[in-house]
């Protein structure tokens, strides 16, 4: 039986890992120390993101071989999205709104989606799951859309906690794995000698 050496970007696995863990909890402290400037910061980026979108579509709308029907389609989706980053950065107040909005609408079209493929498709694995999943990701979507602001700020939390509990898995898992590559490397060594 001949053994072959461990992939070469394996020794290096452990500090990728290891680095978006620490990411991930520095992220998740941030975002649980600053939760008030966490939702300014991301209206902000969804504004640009707005900015960016409109732009790129209303101009494609024009340079794009397409229908006419998709460059109407294009041009008046450009256009609401220049109109809606205007509304951005007038207001942070009105773009901490609107990204509210974003995401509830967001969670309701995952929802109905997930759901409705759930009920259709009775030989779907672990479908009662998706089920649960589509109509809990539908009530969070009615909840945004009811109570916007403090909504925000729960999803900050949820997050922040997230990214915290994931960083320190992906921390310990780093080490695993870098300890299973030293073992690799000294059980393919003796057998590369031999060899």
């Amino acid at each position: 039986m001949e053994k072959t050496a461990p992939p070469s970007l394996l020794p290096h696995l452990w500090k990728a890992t290891l680095a978006s863990g620490v990411l991930a909890v520095i992220l998740g402290v941030l975002m649980l120390v600053w939760p008030g400037t966490t939702i300014l910061v991301a209206a902000i980026f969804f504004g640009v993101y707005l900015l960016i979108a409109g732009i790129a579509q209303v101009v494609f709308a024009f340079s794009l071989d397409v229908s006419a029907g998709g460059r109407v389609l294009l041009f008046i989706s450009g256009a609401a999205a220049l109109i809606l980053a205007v509304l951005c950065f007038r207001s942070l107040q009105e773009s901490i709104l609107l990204l509210a909005i974003w995401i509830g609408v967001g969670f309701i079209f995952r929802g109905v989606a997930t759901a409705v493929s759930a009920i259709s498709d009775p030989t779907l694995p672990g479908r009662w799951w998706e089920l649960f999943i589509g109509v809990l990701s539908l009530v969070a979507g009615v909840v945004l859309l009811a109570w916007p602001f403090g909504s925000l700020g729960v999803l900050v939390w949820v997050t922040g906690i997230s990214l915290l509990v994931i960083g320190v898995f992906e921390i310990v898992s780093a080490f695993g794995i870098r300890s299973a590559a030293k073992k690799l490397t000294q059980i393919s060594a003796p057998a590369a000698d031999v060899g």
